[in-house]
This record gives structure tokens, sequence and C-alpha cells, in this order.
């Protein structure tokens, strides 16, 4: 019989899934890859536990926990689903529209350790031909019985052959020279290679800095700038645009409006600001070639 609540499931409560393959989460190094094991518990639920590090070589701040853990999470969860669940073929690609945070206070003052239990709904679920073609993903993030954050996300799924027909040329990998980045210390950054803005055009505006070497950034061949590159500028941005308070974004909207490509200059620039020791936000936007590529607008938690 089904089960209650969830009629297309019969039986007793699937058992966790703890096969998290590198190539359904597209991270080489087990140091980046968060989920570690996964159940579903309806059609379009599931539960996932992941594995926040206490210490990493590029997700971290000076206090507390790395907001943009929960971003990458989520991302990876979504591919995850997608090729475990969704049967989307390995070597499709994925494309992030749009997506939200918002963490708690608890997120950077609650401890570092733990098993973060996500509460994982996918909506808006398409499907073309058989094959997943996109969906909304939403999360909710918990330690014990203490909700962290929360975020959701709409993610396009890709054929290689369509992705090929739409980028042409453009699929092959480019290694472009990476500038020199500004200082660390302008950006909330300590390691001179972590730094992906460069000086710019005037004040408020910098390049994008593109080092295909970065072992987080860029954690396998890519043709154009992913979209962690794209959000670590928008905060490094916002710190640089106000220098003497750390700028650390407790909540976070982003939308992404196309490729940015490795080969050409992309600005980022501050589009507006509310400086101050208390809540602010900042609007970050980039562009390329007279193209909006992506916008974020940033918001950092009061002390």
């Amino acid at each position: 019989m089904p089960r209650a609540g969830y009629p297309f499931l019969t039986g007793p409560r699937p058992l966790w899934r703890t096969d998290v393959r590198p190539e359904f989460v597209h991270r080489h190094g087990p140091a980046d890859i968060f989920p570690v094991r996964w159940r579903r518990s309806s059609e379009n639920r599931f539960e996932v536990v992941a594995r926040w590090p206490a210490t990493h070589r590029f997700f971290a701040v000076a206090a507390g926990q790395d907001p943009l853990l929960v971003m990458e999470t989520m991302r990876q969860t979504a591919m995850l689903l997608a090729h475990a669940e969704f049967s989307v073929p390995l070597g499709d690609r994925f494309v992030m529209r749009d997506l939200t945070w918002s963490c708690a206070r608890e997120f950077a003052t609650g401890a570092s350790h733990g098993d973060i239990l996500m509460d994982v709904r996918c909506t808006d679920v398409r499907r073309g031909r058989g094959a997943l073609r996109g969906m909304r993903v939403a999360v909710r993030y918990r330690r014990g019985d203490t909700l962290l954050a929360t975020s959701e996300g709409t993610v396009n799924c890709i054929s290689t052959a369509a992705y090929h027909r739409v980028r042409g040329d453009r699929a092959a990998v480019a290694t472009p020279v990476p500038p020199p980045g500004v200082p660390p210390v302008w950006v909330g950054r300590t390691v001179r290679d972590d730094v992906v803005l460069a000086a710019g055009p005037g004040p408020g505006r910098w390049l994008l800095r593109v080092d295909t070497r970065h072992p987080t950034l860029f954690g396998r061949p890519n043709d154009h700038a992913p979209g962690i590159l794209l959000l670590e500028a928008a905060r490094q941005a916002a710190n640089a645009a106000d220098p003497l308070h750390a700028f650390v974004p407790a909540a976070a909207r982003v939308e992404f409006h196309r490729y940015a490509e490795l080969d050409r200059p992309c600005v980022v620039e501050i589009a507006g600001a509310e400086p101050g020791d208390g809540p602010a936000t900042v609007r970050v936007e980039g562009h390329q070639d007279g193209h909006p590529i992506f916008s974020a607008v940033l918001t950092r938690r009061g002390r």
C-alpha cells in the first residue's frame, strides 16, 4: 500500500543513499563536496544531509561560517537530485537563473560542526521529451532543531547537444591570464589568489579577475565564468565599497542574465549602497560588452 501522505511511494521509508559521486555535484575535490547522503520523502521532496567544514581553503570568513556555503550547497544539491533522482544524463549542463538566500542569526553564532539537515522541495518541475528541463528548488537548512538558513533558486537543464548549439565556438574552454588583483584586505580576503577583482575604469568599478587555476572557483573546466565566481565578485565589491566594515552577506537576491565570457573584460560595479555599521544593502551589477551579466542585492546583518 502507498504510504500515507506519499501516494506514489510504497513500503517502508526509503533508505538513505550515500553514493554522492563527484560527477553528480560537478566537483572533483572531496573537500569541496558538501552533500553526503539523501533520500526521497515524496514525489518532489527530499531530505539531504550536508556536512559543512569547520575550515575551508576558500569558504571562510573572519567569524562564523561563510554564507556562500548556503548557495554552493543548494547548487550541488540541485545537480545531485537532477542526476540521481530525475535521470538527467551526466554531461548535461545546468544554468542557475536566479537565487536567494537568507541566514538566521544562529548561522553566524552557532556551532560550526555537526551535520546540516536540508528539507528540499522541487517545484515547477518542467519536462520536455521525457527529460528534465528545469525546476525551482527551495531549501531549509537545520542543525538539530535550529533553523540556520533558507534558499531558493531556479535551475535549467541543457543537453550537451543543445549547449553546443547555443554556445558555438564559445564552448571551447579559454585560459585567460589573470590581471593583478586589488589588495586582499580591500575585499575581505587574506589570500591573494582568492581575490577576484582587479583595478577597474573608475571609482566603485572593477574588472572581474578570472583565474581558471583556482581549485574551488574552477573545480572543473568551464567555458564561462561560473556563478560562484560572480557571487564572490559581488561580495568582494560590497567589501571594497565600505572597507571600514567587513561585509558578510546574511541575505542576497541574485539574477543571472547571460554567460560571462572568460576572454572578454567584465566590469563589476556598485549600483547602490547604504554604508554603515548596522544592516546595509549593496547592489552590485556585472556588465560585459555593454550587456548585463548579473545583478545582486546583498544585505549585511547589523552587529
